[in-house]
């Protein structure tokens, strides 16, 4: 997977992600990343700007990285882990640029991982890699086959669900102590109707705005550190 950008540079060269290539424009000069190379055997093939520009789907800040494909983690192995009481699931969020701030946030705020559906929505690409400004190397993501199926399974295993919808309880009333599964909805239709059944709460963030609905990153952003906030 190419994967471009200078923070997402910076982020990956000092991990353990396998690079297998980088492609720097010729004048490219930034004295972090180049100071990073030098303690790094990677092979490095220059290109003109404008080479870059077909490589790359949007702006690459002069250096593109060739990375192994982002290996997710299956449901079973990430509730394994020693922490795993703070989880969001994605109901088919479709845009990449949203999924990517999603799990910027994520990563910020110390969620313990991050459940998405095999189908019908967005997975891991140079630009969620780009948008999440290298976060992705530090976050657990897991694919499921059934998001109805995981909740019940999550259920099972003690956590609390709570999903998000314009029609629900105010957010801040909530108690969001214990075990927690957040789900955010697609962009444009929000939770699917089985899943919203599945909830063992709905929250809602109040409107006092002419704007009905906020872009499923900052919803994202707004419940996450609720969650945060109330937990002791």
């Amino acid at each position: 997977m190419l994967v471009y950008g200078r923070k997402v540079a910076v982020e990956l060269l000092n991990s353990n992600v396998v690079i297998k290539k980088i492609f720097l424009q010729q004048d490219f000069d930034d004295k972090t990343i180049n100071s990073l190379l030098q303690n790094k055997k990677i092979p490095i093939v220059y290109k003109t700007k404008k080479e870059l520009d077909k490589l790359a789907e949007t702006s690459h800040q002069g250096i593109m990285l060739d990375i192994e494909d982002y290996k997710y983690y299956n449901l079973s192995s990430l509730l394994e882990k020693e922490d795993n009481s703070f989880l969001v699931l994605l109901d088919h969020l479709e845009d990449p640029h949203n999924l990517g701030a999603i799990i910027r946030t994520c990563e910020a705020a110390g969620v313990n991982g991050i459940i998405l559906p095999k189908d019908r929505g967005v997975k891991i690409t140079s630009t969620v890699m780009k948008t999440s400004a290298g976060a992705l190397t530090n976050m657990d993501l897991c694919l499921v086959s059934n998001v109805a199926q995981t909740i019940k399974k999550l259920r099972q295993e003690g956590y609390w669900i709570v999903g998000t919808d314009m029609q629900g309880q105010d957010y801040r009333t909530i108690d969001y102590n214990g075990k927690i599964v957040l789900i955010i909805g697609n962009e444009g239709h929000g939770m699917s109707r089985i899943v919203k059944e599945s909830c063992d709460f709905v929250a809602s963030i109040p409107m006092k705005g002419k704007i009905n609905s906020l872009n499923a990153s900052v919803a994202s952003g707004i419940m996450i550190y609720e969650v945060i906030r109330n937990r002791k």
